[in-house]
């Protein structure tokens, strides 16, 4: 990240045959063969990457079309992969999502079909959708967020039986709904944040609520990270410019602040390369961030750290931001809820009758940047290893 990326490809005609058919986030495949895409028309669509990319033959890169399209009935509240996806095993190759007055679906990676549902209900015995998904980091359990309750359904038993686990009790605890999920990649542990503006931290095995984080939000919390050696949790939440780092070795007190531009309450997502040291985040102006969190003090508290590296990557709002998991490339995703003007439901023309053009910067695309050093790009990628070359083969076939 000392320079810019480079845009290599993305896709665009397939959000602009709907009017205000912006993005809203993209996640790569565990395995780094595709990226998983959410829309406004609330469908979710599977893209192989171009074959091209692994030769680096980046002269006569095509736009990417989707292979798979999964049609959700309503708004789409959140969706993962499972952890342990790879292209050369078909039967590890399924999502899960959650929409608006639906069950819990699991989605076929291959064949875009409905593998099975899980369905939760309140106490009134109604269905009822959850607002977050996360899979545990050995598949074998998916976490959901409902209002002030997390329930654990097994992956390998499809249906409503769960384990109810409130997060508040008799107004103590972690109130509100639970937006995000996030698992410890070190430890028996995982965290919830909640449109309360506070995070916390439970244990896996009963979900006992270990530690609650103070509430330093000033909206609620849109997504969390932990770091890959599982010391530091990263928070964001909506209309909220700060991404906040707390080390959960001493979690009364907020290590360093991020900031950048998020002035909406849309989920704008951030993501931590494989070292954990690049944070990288978009922003509602349509800028990328990217900070190198190895340049904070050991001992700073509360330190505002300065982004390392700037750039404009959308035209619209940058809401989606992954990283690839071996490979130097980076997907972003773009576009927001367009809201008009009061002057265009008046009469717009100047003094002279001329109706005055009105300025759009809608932009409802996926895209993805070569991250690396473009000197040693053909290098990078051989040296990806024989993993690699097993996965880009898969994902050619697929």
């Amino acid at each position: 990240f000392s320079q810019s990326p480079q845009m290599l490809t993305g896709s665009w005609t397939e959000y602009s045959r709907l009017p205000e058919n912006y993005l809203r986030g993209c996640k790569w495949a565990p395995d780094g063969s595709c990226i998983l895409t959410n829309s406004a028309d609330n469908v979710l669509r599977l893209y192989n990457l171009p074959p091209q990319i692994y030769s680096y033959n980046w002269d006569s890169l095509p736009e990417m079309h989707p292979a798979l399209r999964m049609a959700e009935g309503d708004t789409i509240y959140d969706y993962c992969w499972y952890p342990k996806m790879t292209s050369l095993d078909p039967e590890t190759c399924f999502l899960a999502s959650s929409s608006r007055d639906n069950p819990i679906h699991v989605w076929d990676a291959f064949y875009g079909e409905v593998r099975a549902s899980f369905r939760a209900y309140n106490h009134l015995d109604e269905l009822t959708a959850a607002l977050s998904l996360c899979f545990t980091p050995d598949g074998s359990q998916l976490y959901c967020g409902f209002e002030k309750t997390v329930r654990v359904f097994h992956t390998e038993r499809p249906g409503r039986d769960c384990e109810e686990r409130p997060t508040a009790v008799k107004k103590q605890g972690q109130g509100g709904i639970i937006s995000c999920l996030a698992f410890s990649p070190c430890q028996s542990v995982y965290a919830c944040g909640s449109f309360s503006r506070c995070a916390g931290l439970y244990s896996c095995q009963d979900g006992t609520l270990l530690a609650l984080l103070p509430t330093r939000h000033h909206g609620g919390l849109t997504h969390l990270l932990f770091s890959p050696d599982g010391n530091y949790l990263y928070t964001g939440g909506r209309k909220d410019p700060e991404i906040l780092c707390w080390d959960l070795r001493e979690p009364d007190n907020v290590l360093f602040t991020l900031k950048r531009n998020v002035s909406t309450n849309q989920r704008i997502y951030f993501d931590l390369d494989a070292s954990g040291r690049y944070l990288i985040s978009g922003d509602t102006e349509g800028a990328v961030w990217v900070w190198d969190t190895h340049t904070v003090p050991p001992e700073a508290t509360e330190e505002l750290l300065e982004p390392q590296l700037r750039f404009r990557a959308h035209w619209d709002c940058t809401n989606g931001i992954s990283i690839h998991p071996f490979m130097p490339l980076l997907a972003t995703s773009s576009g927001q809820r367009q809201f008009p003007w009061p002057s265009d439901s008046e009469d717009d023309s100047g003094p002279d009758g001329v109706t005055a053009p009105q300025e759009s910067r809608e932009d409802n695309t996926l895209r993805v940047w070569w991250a690396g050093p473009t000197s040693t790009a053909a290098a990078a990628v051989e040296e990806s290893g024989d993993q690699s070359a097993d996965t880009a083969a898969a994902a050619v076939e697929a």
